[in-house]
């Protein structure tokens, strides 16, 4: 009996560890790592591995921001925020997708989606690699509710940005034998990754709190008015004395 938990124990650790050698191996190589997704190699696996992995790495993340207002906000946070990246590129993906096929790409639906998830994996340690200076600051400023949440904010668009610059370099590399086409798959490229980020930035307010305001009882989701742009202004206003 004994014998037979620790095997399934060690087959637990070992599908874990599994799971993250996919990502290291992303970020340790990710010109050799883009090519196996060009050759359809392993590709289901990668698929599986990355979603368990960035999942995890943003739930961590999450939790920590919804800390700020409580376990409740934490713990919805830490689901919300998987979701969030997760949503955003499922209703984004089919655009890109048909596009790309229609000027001339050959690359099959999986290879695309598993490059862009690709993308989102990258975010998601980013922000573990920032979860430390979350956590500080969370810890060290109980009180500042708006600063917390504009520092957020910050490391949200400097992991995204560079989740973007992935995403770019790994499209050009999975239609770089797709001669016809390729300069118009370029400029959809570059077309989809603003309308990815005005749906990102939507789906983010739809889907708030995620930090949740002081002062205020928990809810799961907030009423949909004003919009995400009015509410950094507010807060940069606030943090600088004008409101």
């Amino acid at each position: 009996m004994n014998q037979d938990n620790q095997m399934l124990e060690n087959k637990t650790e070992f599908k874990g560890n599994k799971h993250f050698n996919v990502l290291l191996s992303l970020l340790r190589d990710r010109q050799s790592f883009l090519e196996e997704i060009r050759q359809e190699i392993r590709l289901q696996s990668k698929t599986n591995s990355l979603l368990v992995s960035s999942s995890i790495f943003f739930a961590i993340y999450g939790a920590i921001v919804g800390a700020s207002h409580g376990w409740m906000q934490a713990l919805t946070s830490a689901i919300k925020l998987p979701a969030f990246y997760l949503l955003s590129l499922m209703i984004c993906f089919p655009t890109l997708f048909f596009f790309n096929v229609l000027f001339g790409s050959r690359s099959s639906l999986q290879q695309h989606f598993v490059v862009l998830l690709t993308a989102v994996s990258v975010i998601s340690v980013l922000l573990f690699s920032f979860a430390p200076v979350a956590l500080f600051f969370l810890i060290t400023t109980p009180d500042s509710y708006q600063f917390f949440k504009i520092l957020n904010v910050l490391i949200f668009g400097v992991t995204g940005s560079f989740g973007v610059k992935f995403l770019y370099d790994g499209m050009q590399l999975l239609s770089q034998q797709d001669e016809v086409g390729k300069g118009t798959r370029t400029t959809i490229l570059r077309s989809w990754l603003l309308l990815y980020g005005f749906v990102g930035m939507q789906l983010g307010w739809f889907l708030r709190p995620f930090f949740g305001a002081p002062d205020t009882k928990f809810e799961l989701f907030r009423a949909v008015q004003g919009n995400f742009y009015l509410d950094i202004v507010a807060a940069v206003s606030e943090i600088l004395g004008f409101k």
